[in-house]
């Protein structure tokens, strides 16, 4: 295994040529996840909208890990820090008010990937701490995270509340990526219930799953953290996804 300690984890802002290199890892995402709207029409534009919040890693010259995050503000009227609507809001709120010039409040992480070839490597909380640095630079004393945690698809059937709230005998989540924010000092707030929604016909989710989506109902999905609702006679096929919302101080600087 080659020396982790040699990967080196910058902002983005830093070195811009990278931008179109992100691309290039090998990701591990569900297929069907990149089908959710907001998500194919806005995350792709945020590493050059804003690269000063968004962290990569490299070893020697090639890229093994992003973290993505953009800032919103979140004491507008109908506006919190950690909103039902979770990811998907969040990414949107980003967005509008940086067309309409409103200076932020607050930083969220939308993403930490790693090359499937360095997982299991601990690259992920040095990730974490990449993106919580950068939010701090930028003035922020908060990061706020909806995160999808990573052995929740194992247990589809069992209710995201359920689940966020198992612990281990030392007081830690039992889920691993959730385990690995509160390690790093984040305090989980709550669900974030529709956090991401993905909707397609059943010819759409056949190819996205390989299964059959032949009949009514509730369908496990490998991957998907809850199942997705099928309904036959008006062909389509519903995933609302539940992320759970933790927040990270910062080391804010000058």
């Amino acid at each position: 295994m080659e020396d982790i300690d040699s990967i080196e984890i910058t902002a983005l802002a830093e070195r811009p040529a990278l931008v179109g290199r992100l691309h290039e890892m090998t990701e591990t995402w569900p297929r069907f996840i990149s089908e959710d709207a907001v998500a194919g029409s806005l995350l792709p534009l945020v590493p050059e909208e804003f690269p000063e919040y968004c962290v990569v890693a490299t070893h020697g010259d090639r890229v093994v890990a992003k973290g993505l995050a953009a800032p919103f503000r979140a004491d507008l009227p109908d506006r919190e820090e950690t909103p039902d609507g979770g990811w998907d809001t969040v990414l949107t709120w980003a967005f509008t008010d940086r067309r309409q010039g409103r200076a932020p409040t607050v930083a969220s992480a939308l993403e930490i990937t790693v090359d499937a070839a360095y997982l299991g490597r601990g690259l992920s909380p040095r990730m974490l701490s990449g993106l919580r640095d950068a939010a701090a630079r930028q003035g922020h004393d908060t990061l706020l995270a909806p995160v999808r945690p990573n052995a929740k698809h194992l247990e589809p059937r069992v209710p995201m509340g359920d689940y966020a709230r198992r612990v281990r005998e030392d007081g830690l989540p039992a889920d691993p990526w959730l385990r690995v924010h509160v390690r790093a000092g984040g305090s989980v707030v709550k669900v974030a219930p529709a956090s991401m929604a993905v909707s397609g016909s059943l010819a759409q989710w056949r190819e996205w799953t390989g299964l059959p989506f032949d009949h009514d109902g509730d369908v496990d999905v490998p991957g998907a953290l809850l199942p997705v609702r099928c309904d036959t006679a008006h062909d389509y096929a519903v995933y609302v996804e539940p992320n759970v919302w933790v927040r990270h101080r910062t080391r804010r600087t000058a």
